[in-house]
């Protein structure tokens, strides 16, 4: 990785510290929506910011970077969000954002059928919508920020486990957030398509995927049945940054760090002890801000008019993809970039 972009991902991810705090306390009702007045004179427009939940680091992470952006124009961002993520409590605050006639909803699906219906009212109402993390469904946004190539990280899931696995061989399980979530879906998909598709993998044996709905002691819980249910399993595969965290917390403290392995998708802030102890020798993940970053980019130039969310659309986002324009691929989807994969040998280099 360039050094310049080390420390992009290190000035962002250290005001997403910061900022945590004000991000997770803001309503969980419509009628509690937090609101900040970017700094730059009049707003550009109105931003309504609807991440998962409003409790996960992950989304405030997220939202450093999209108050990044607004703080450049002068937006105002409205972020609203329910406690837990359930795409059922999602609704109300889309179809507020609605009623408040916000120019640009950010959203990340906890389902992507359940707030399709709301979203496309939304845009029939002349609302900007930008998907970003977990895509809602396709016909409920103009553009979707995907963080990762979904192809790319099933290769890598199946890639960590069969490193951390002896030889490649033994039982491995998958800790999952959400049974909904879009992304998370998908990456299980196409990393059980790998296992079973490539004769590298065929030492492993997948023997269970569960849910810890994004919550540390859902989560938790989850991860203790697995030891206890699987007591030769050799890797969690943990795609959530909850997750992976939980699962490696419970497999430390249950003195197993030699036999059983930890991977996935993760803060380098939260792994560094794991890996430093061996619980978690490699894991990967993207820059969160950035994703917000580019998130914001994409509302801003939909709102203004400079893109429709048409495949073969280009635009450039100084700061990003090294400064070279962004294409908008099939069902209207822009990638963020490549997962950067973590190890004792670069973790200490980050800070987010």
């Amino acid at each position: 990785m360039k050094h310049s972009s080390i420390g992009r991902l290190v000035a962002l991810a250290t005001v997403a510290v910061l900022a945590f705090a004000a991000c997770s306390s803001s309503g969980s009702s419509p009628s509690a929506a937090a609101t900040t007045a970017a700094s730059g004179g009049a707003a550009a427009f109105k931003l309504g910011y609807l991440p998962k939940d409003i409790v996960n680091q992950y989304f405030a992470a997220a939202k450093v970077g999209i108050d990044k952006g607004a703080a450049e124009s002068g937006t105002t961002v409205t972020q609203v969000g329910p406690n837990e993520p359930k795409a059922a409590l999602q609704v109300p605050f889309i179809k507020d954002l609605t009623t408040q006639k916000v120019n640009a909803i950010i959203i990340s699906a906890d389902g992507k059928d359940e707030v399709a219906p709301d979203l496309k009212a939304a845009m029939a109402a002349g609302i900007k919508v930008v998907g970003f993390d977990s895509s809602p469904a396709i016909g409920a946004y103009h553009v979707f920020v995907n963080q990762v190539d979904f192809s790319g990280v099933g290769v890598n899931l199946a890639d960590w486990a069969c490193e951390l696995a002896p030889n490649c061989t033994g039982d491995i399980a998958i800790l999952s957030a959400a049974a909904t979530a879009t992304n998370q879906n998908q990456w299980i998909d196409l990393m059980k398509s790998t296992l079973t598709t490539d004769a590298k993998y065929k030492g492993l044996k997948l023997v269970d995927t569960v849910y810890g709905d994004d919550k540390a002691d859902v989560s938790t819980t989850q991860a203790q049945g697995l030891l206890t249910k699987y007591p030769n399993l050799k890797v969690i595969v943990a795609p959530t940054t909850v997750g992976i965290l939980a699962a490696a917390q419970v497999v430390q403290k249950a003195g197993k760090s030699a036999t059983v392995k930890v991977t996935g998708l993760g803060f380098p802030n939260d792994m560094k002890p794991f890996v430093a102890d061996g619980t978690s020798p490699v894991f990967g993940l993207w820059s969160v801000p950035d994703l917000g970053y580019l998130a914001y980019q994409v509302a801003a130039k939909l709102v203004s008019g400079e893109i429709t969310g048409k495949e073969g659309e280009s635009f450039t986002v100084k700061g990003l993809n090294g400064d070279k324009p962004y294409t908008i691929g099939k069902d209207s989807i822009v990638i963020l970039g490549p997962a950067y994969r973590f190890d004792k040998s670069n973790v200490n280099n980050f800070n987010f």
